[in-house]
């Protein structure tokens, strides 16, 4: 089997066939204070939008517009928005996500800043018709006629909360996304586990299951490790530095009861 190899922050090869309108240029934007405490501000021109997740704000010019739409695919018809409905109320309630997202644009340009909830980094994606996976709570912000549709890990990842869902983004445009702590991409080429919680995304030929990290009944107990993705297939996982459930679980015996 091949080692895994640690890979550049930089997109697979698209694939050939183009999928979805063609994306317009990709909007100014800096990312700054990271890796570490990464905040992102993106200068919109006339007729460009932003769309980013609800509560990402930081600031605004005052004549940048927000408006606040439901978190479904702009193409999606009235039953895959009503679908959409009712997964992001599962989501709400399984990992705490919001129901929408906002949508910033400035009829004479301004600028936006957004930043992440948890402390860590954001990495720019520029997309070119491929798909990318992301685990709950990676999508920071979007620019361009992208693609979303929400994909169910089953119903074993219920158990960890992290992996029940994930946000598959496709086609042409600009993508930010996070991580908790720094993120670590990886090549693969055959079978390959991965913490649930340290799983930020993956894309390529990969398919995944999500199963005990091994040792039987004892070692899901008590080993600490929980639930794993074991992915199979060629393709590149981004993996984040830090574990948001641990982080929890050191956290909470702490607190006064």
């Amino acid at each position: 089997m091949q080692q895994p190899q640690q890979a550049p922050m930089q997109p697979m090869q698209a694939p050939q066939a183009p999928m979805g309108a063609p994306a317009g240029p990709t909007p100014a934007h800096q990312i700054t204070h990271g890796p570490s405490f990464a905040m992102l501000r993106v200068d919109l021109q006339p007729g460009q939008t932003i769309v980013a997740e609800a509560g990402s704000m930081v600031a605004r010019h005052s004549n940048v517009h927000m408006e606040v739409k439901m978190n479904a695919s702009p193409s999606a018809g009235l039953w895959q928005k009503i679908k959409a409905f009712f997964i992001a109320f599962i989501r709400k309630i399984v990992g705490g996500e919001t129901f929408f997202v906002n949508h910033f644009s400035a009829a004479q340009g301004g600028s936006v800043w957004v930043a992440p909830t948890l402390a860590g980094a954001i990495t720019h994606r520029r997309m070119q018709g491929e798909t990318l996976t992301l685990s709950t709570g990676a999508f920071l912000a979007s620019s361009g006629p992208l693609e979303t549709s929400l994909k169910f890990g089953g119903l074993k990842s219920l158990l960890a909360k992290e992996g029940a869902f994930f946000l598959q983004v496709s086609g042409h445009g600009d993508l930010w996304f996070n991580s908790y702590g720094g993120i670590h991409a990886i090549d693969v080429n055959g079978p390959f586990m991965i913490d649930n919680g340290h799983l930020v995304g993956f894309e390529g030929n990969l398919t995944y299951t999500i199963r005990s990290a091994g040792g039987g009944a004892m070692g899901f107990l008590a080993s600490g490790e929980g639930l794993v993705c074991e992915f199979n297939g060629q393709g590149r996982v981004y993996v984040q530095s830090r574990n948001l459930g641990s982080l929890v679980g050191w956290l909470s015996p702490l607190l006064p009861s």
